[in-house]
């Protein structure tokens, strides 16, 4: 009858497992957080998805803010700029459609050709902007990927290439060869 208490008390003992080793994560800074998580990249290009450079401020890469939004701005203006001047030559053209002649163009631009002209140069400098824009939105989430993936990147002093010269003066023909060496 005795057995079967201390069996169980046996097996409560020897089924309990101890990590003891285990850094516990709250000792460790964030950016040691970071480098150990193994989500981080995708974290960071959820972020910059959602808000253009959140990737960057969750990597702590702050310079790269400034380049990030400088280029989202400046495809945005040059959208709204070459969208106004494609509606001037646009509604230019409509003025002089219903015989009124009194636009803007009517002593540098004479016929309606050159009109549709600028207003199909404007657009497509319009739509090459919205493709800038585009562009550096893709770059951006894409940097913010890369950059959290070289977070976790190892560089130890262990890790090293070294060229080495060994000189080889035996035989008939002297030769100098160049190795690299890694160690690691």
């Amino acid at each position: 009858m005795r057995t079967k208490p201390l069996c169980v008390l046996l097996l409560l003992l020897f089924s309990y497992t101890s990590f003891g080793q285990e850094i516990p994560l709250d000792s460790l800074s964030r950016k040691e957080r970071i480098k150990i998580d193994p989500l981080t990249p995708s974290k960071a290009a959820f972020y910059s998805t959602v808000v253009p450079g959140l990737g960057q401020i969750y990597t702590r890469k702050y310079w790269k803010l400034p380049i990030i939004y400088g280029g989202l701005g400046i495809a945005g203006y040059y959208y709204f700029y070459q969208n106004g001047e494609m509606n001037k030559f646009r509604t230019a053209y409509k003025q002089r459609i219903r015989g009124d002649f009194s636009d803007q163009f009517t002593t540098k631009i004479r016929t309606n050709e050159q009109l549709i002209k600028g207003m199909e140069f404007h657009k497509e400098y319009r739509d090459l902007s919205v493709l800038w824009f585009v562009g550096i939105y893709v770059l951006n989430i894409l940097d913010a990927n890369v950059s959290a993936h070289l977070l976790q990147f190892n560089v130890d002093d262990a890790l090293t290439l070294k060229p080495y010269v060994q000189p080889d003066f035996l035989g008939e023909n002297p030769n100098v060869g160049l190795a690299f060496q890694i160690k690691f």
